[in-house]
C-alpha cells in the first residue's frame, strides 16, 4: 500500500481517535495525477450532506494542464464510496460537539485509491505545545545515546 498523499497536520492538529477508509470517485485523469503526487491534503475535511460522503477542498492539480477540461475545478467536492450505515455512523460522530472527520492519507490498494479519514478531535494550543517539547526531549535523548 504505497502512500500517494499525507496530511502531516492532521496528528499534530487533531487527537484522532478512530480511522476509517473509503474508497473515492474520480475521473482517470485525476487518478493519474494523484499517482504522481500532485494533490494535497492540507485544509481538507470530510462532510455528509444528504445522505453522501463528500471530501471537501482536497486538491487534485490536472495531469496535463492543457488538455484538462476547461471546466475543470480542482478543489471541487469529490464523493466517497461508503456503505449506508458508515455513512449514518459518520454523521452521528460529526454532529457529536467537538468532533471532525479528517482526511489522513490517500494511498492505493491495488488498482484503486483509499482515502483513510479519522475521526478527530481539535487539539489546544497547550496540547500542540506539548508535544513539540516530548518531541524534542526525545530527539535530545536520542542525540546523547549515539555519542
Amino acid at each position: 500500500m504505497p502512500t500517494l498523499i499525507q496530511n502531516k497536520r492532521a496528528h499534530f492538529d487533531y487527537e484522532i481517535l478512530e480511522k476509517l477508509e473509503a474508497g473515492l470517485e474520480l475521473r482517470g485523469f485525476e487518478t493519474k495525477a494523484l499517482k504522481n503526487g500532485m494533490g494535497s491534503l492540507v485544509g481538507s475535511r470530510v462532510l455528509i450532506r444528504g445522505g453522501e460522503a463528500f471530501v471537501v477542498n482536497m486538491e487534485i492539480a490536472p495531469y496535463q494542464p492543457a488538455n484538462a477540461p476547461k471546466d475543470y475545478d480542482s478543489r471541487a467536492p469529490r464523493r466517497l464510496l461508503l456503505h449506508k450505515k458508515e455513512i449514518s455512523y459518520l454523521e452521528g460522530k460529526s454532529h457529536e460537539k467537538g468532533l471532525t472527520l479528517v482526511p489522513i492519507s490517500l494511498y492505493t490498494k491495488g488498482n484503486l485509491i483509499k482515502l483513510e479519514f479519522g475521526v478527530g478531535r481539535g487539539k489546544k494550543k497547550s496540547d500542540k505545545r506539548e508535544a513539540i517539547q516530548e518531541r524534542e526531549t526525545k530527539r535530545k535523548i536520542e542525540r546523547t545515546l549515539k555519542l
